[in-house]
């Protein structure tokens, strides 16, 4: 919780990245367009254990090529690790907790599934999306992994002051707070060490450019790594 906190702090005394957000918001393709299913079918049918990438434009590489989106690269770190894992990148650019919500039962259907990594909410955020509901969608999306027996990592996200001093405290808090009352595991920011820093974003500052990407593999793969079973 101090971790969370300490996080917040600093990054919201810089939050320049607002601007961006907000100029981004409007170009984000809708949640409800019918996209039912993630973008990319996993590649194998193999029986190998697998890990669900479900997220937005982060999980699903927006703006880079396949290799350099992070599920491809914790595949190549699972793979130098000795760990016989199949990652499955379910992001959707432009996806809201409900969007995920929406298609979760089929994600989460992929045999031998173990491990949900959720990356969803900074959609909700910019479209201003009450917290109580992304929470809530956030809350079912957990509740239907546990159900089919998968570990949970949840993945935190910031919000900025100028979104309100009282919605900024909700929703960073709600990630937390979903982590414990579900008691799953939590990683406090997904960016961290990224946001702000202009040689690790794109063009727009907010996504991660390849270089960028390869740290964000790293805070999850950290996070990750106590779940894994060789």
């Amino acid at each position: 919780m101090r971790n969370v906190i300490r996080i917040s702090l600093a990054f919201s005394s810089a939050f320049l990245l607002t601007v961006c957000f907000g100029c981004a918001a409007s170009k984000l393709p809708s949640s409800n367009t019918g996209a039912t299913k993630p973008l990319r079918t996993p590649s194998s049918t193999s029986n190998r254990p697998k890990i669900i990438a479900l997220g937005d434009s982060l999980t699903a590489g927006f703006g880079l090529a396949e290799k350099e989106s992070y599920p491809y690269l914790l595949q190549e770190k699972l793979k130098a690790d000795g760990y016989d894992h199949e990652v499955v990148n379910a992001g959707v650019s432009g996806d809201t907790s409900l969007g995920g919500l929406e298609r979760a039962d089929w994600v989460l259907e992929q045999d031998n599934a173990k491990i949900l990594v959720l990356e969803l909410g900074a959609n909700d955020m910019l479209r201003g999306i009450p917290v109580d509901k992304m929470k809530a969608n956030l809350d079912k999306i957990i509740k239907k992994a546990k159900a089919k027996n998968l570990k949970v990592l949840l993945c935190g996200m910031l919000a900025p002051p100028t979104m309100g001093a009282s919605y900024q405290r909700e929703f960073t808090m709600a990630f937390p707070d979903l982590a414990s009352e579900n008691k799953v595991e939590f990683l406090p920011f997904l960016l961290e060490n990224i946001a702000m820093k202009k040689e690790l974003n794109q063009g727009d500052g907010i996504h991660p450019n390849a270089a960028g990407e390869i740290i964000m593999t790293e805070n999850i793969y950290k996070a990750l790594k106590p779940m894994l079973e060789k």
